[in-house]
């Protein structure tokens, strides 16, 4: 039932929209394909992912006004718990927006993946189409002529991991920058962002290589479209948050009593 409703809601639309731009573009490259559907999809969760950083950027604006209000009502979890609700409610800040985010993307960028991986474009799947969807005349899986999008490539498989180290340091140091807290917390923060930069990098790599050229396009392309991503959001989210500041100023000392 649910891998039903996945293949209708998300696989197979995914899939028409690939076979369709493959119809398109010149010469039936599959590489153009799979690099204009990843865009295409990016910027169709792009407002998502901005809700998402809106959010990530509103919860670390207001820790220290989190963390006042904990000392003032040590003790007191309910007083604390009304307080910090109604901090969010003026600050217009959802804490669940980022959780409700990811659970919408996790779908759609598992289905563009998983097109990728199980369908050869060697052979179209007639039985996926739709009435509407072109049958591409002509189909090259040779990506501008250079490289192969059915077989393993060492060139691709580097500068998929490449390139996700590129976006992971732009993360880092941008909007998914880690809080500056001492103690378990800001060691976890440490090693999730070291493995987020060094780590994961080499674990794309390697999938790229074993899964084929496809599978690499897409993660170059994503890549580099996060890296844009995450350089717009941060221009468009900085001034939004100057107000958000002021809300969340902190006094140095907290008064005697409480």
């Amino acid at each position: 039932m649910i891998s039903t409703l996945f293949n209708i809601a998300f696989y197979n639309p995914i899939y028409n929209a690939l076979v369709a731009l493959v119809a398109i573009v010149p010469g039936g490259d599959v590489g153009i394909a799979v690099v204009l559907i990843t865009i295409l999809i990016r910027l169709v969760l792009l407002p998502f992912s901005l809700s998402a950083a809106r959010t990530q950027r509103a919860m670390k604006v207001l820790e220290p006004k989190i963390k006042h209000l904990k000392e003032k009502h040590k003790g007191n979890k309910e007083k604390e718990a009304l307080e910090t609700l109604a901090l969010y409610k003026e600050a217009r800040v959802n804490p669940f927006a980022s959780i409700l985010t990811v659970f919408i993307q996790i779908p759609v960028l598992l289905a563009l993946y998983w097109v990728f991986l199980y369908e050869p474009f060697s052979v179209i799947n007639t039985n996926l189409l739709y009435a509407i969807t072109p049958i591409p005349q002509v189909v090259s899986l040779s990506f501008l002529g250079l490289i192969s999008v059915s077989s393993k490539s060492y060139i691709l498989a580097v500068l998929a991991g490449l390139t996700q180290f590129f976006q992971a340091h732009t993360a880092l140091s941008g909007t998914m920058k880690p809080s500056p807290s001492k103690g378990m917390q800001g060691d976890f923060q440490k090693i999730m962002g070291m493995q987020l930069k060094f780590v994961f990098p080499f674990i794309i790599g390697i999938i790229s290589y074993t899964t084929g050229g496809a599978i690499a396009i897409y993660f170059i392309t994503t890549n580099l479209v996060g890296v844009l991503q995450e350089l717009h959001v941060r221009r468009k989210i900085n001034e939004e948050f100057r107000e958000m500041e002021d809300i969340a100023g902190v006094p140095d000392a907290l008064p005697k009593g409480m």
